[in-house]
């Protein structure tokens, strides 16, 4: 009897062969997960950059330290010395080199840039728009942070300064009544040369305000002042500290590309400031004769200007005393000049 072919009893055997089979073939390719973000590089900024925020610092510093109280022809000459010591436009690069150092101090800030860092593509499109513009870093998220930081830390230095400079404009008319103020400073012209000589010399720093701004710069909390959020527009000077920052974050401001921050850090309006105030100082200089007079040169024109000027960096009202500077001749010769007082009209009378 022939057999027949009965598919019930065949299909059992149809798919255990087939499940052998299976067994011997190659496994299915594994599906790869989508690359991660590469980590975001490491925040450096150039340590020549950190310099400059030095030289300012120690220069702030030790000017803001000259108190008003002269002993002697000499005590003025050391002053002066100090308060002469800065080179304008070094000045300038200087307080915009601290002021990205500081802004590395805000956390929500840092946080902010380092979302764009992550990414290579999106990298190279930010860093592109804050060497464009600096102000393309005023729409990043923690600027205005960071900004309140910056403005505070620039604007308390500078405010010391004034007020330090107010004070020592007054011991020009105090000390008139000391007999050693009212001598000849020796050798005026060699003073003169001298001031001019230290006003175009490059500044440095202390070597434990570096270190200490050095480890700042890597977004590391140091002692900066803490201030609340400041709202835009910033001053020139503010927004290229934030701009600078934000590049070191995104790590384009090191060594390779100091050339190009060194660029972003020409402010022309305050760095007009500072050489006029070193143009009012020598004509100070060289007509001022008695000690008193330098005592007064010192304060008006080489603190109080200047202090006027990196007020106006950082984006604050100037004082009122400082819109009122006299002129040299006035300065040797009177010595008294004092800022107009303005009368309140008087009161209409009723009818």
């Amino acid at each position: 009897m022939p057999l027949q072919f009965n598919a019930r009893r065949a299909l059992p055997a149809f798919l255990l062969a087939a499940a052998m089979l299976s067994g011997c073939a190659e496994p299915p390719p594994v599906i790869a997960p989508p690359p991660a973000k590469s980590a975001p590089p490491v925040v450096r900024l150039s340590p020549r950059i950190v310099e400059m925020a030095s030289a300012y610092r120690y220069y702030m510093l030790q000017t803001t330290a000259i108190a008003p109280a002269f002993p002697d022809g000499e005590s003025v000459a050391r002053s002066l010395r100090a308060g002469s010591a800065y080179e304008p436009a070094q000045m300038v690069k200087g307080a915009i080199a601290y002021a990205a150092v500081v802004a590395l101090q805000d956390r929500s800030f840092v946080e902010g840039v380092r979302v764009y860092a992550k990414d290579p593509a999106q990298r190279r499109e930010v860093t592109y728009g804050l060497l464009k513009d600096p102000a393309y870093a005023v729409g990043i998220a923690g600027s205005a942070s960071a900004a309140g930081l910056v403005i505070a830390n620039l604007g308390g230095d500078a405010q010391r300064l004034y007020d330090g400079g107010k004070a020592v404009k007054q011991a020009a008319y105090d000390i008139q009544k000391q007999a050693w103020s009212k001598a000849e400073v020796p050798a005026r012209a060699e003073r003169l040369a001298a001031a001019k000589s230290v006003s175009v010399s490059a500044m440095a720093g202390d070597v434990a305000e570096t270190a200490r701004l050095q480890q700042a710069s890597m977004a590391l909390p140091t002692d900066a002042v803490s201030a609340p959020p400041a709202t835009p527009p910033y001053s020139p000077t503010v927004t290229r500290g934030l701009a600078i920052a934000a590049l070191a974050v995104l790590g384009e401001a090191g060594d390779a590309n100091l050339d190009t921050l060194l660029g972003l850090m020409n402010e022309p309006n305050i760095g007009s400031c500072m050489a006029t105030s070193k143009l009012n100082l020598y004509q100070c200089l060289a007509v001022a004769r008695p000690h008193y007079e330098d005592v007064f040169c010192l304060g008006q024109h080489a603190m109080m200007d200047t202090g006027r000027c990196v007020i106006r960096a950082a984006g604050l009202p100037e004082p009122y005393e400082a819109r009122f500077i006299p002129d040299a001749k006035s300065i040797a010769r009177g010595m008294v000049t004092k800022p107009p007082v303005k009368k309140k009209p008087a009161p209409r009378k009723k009818s």
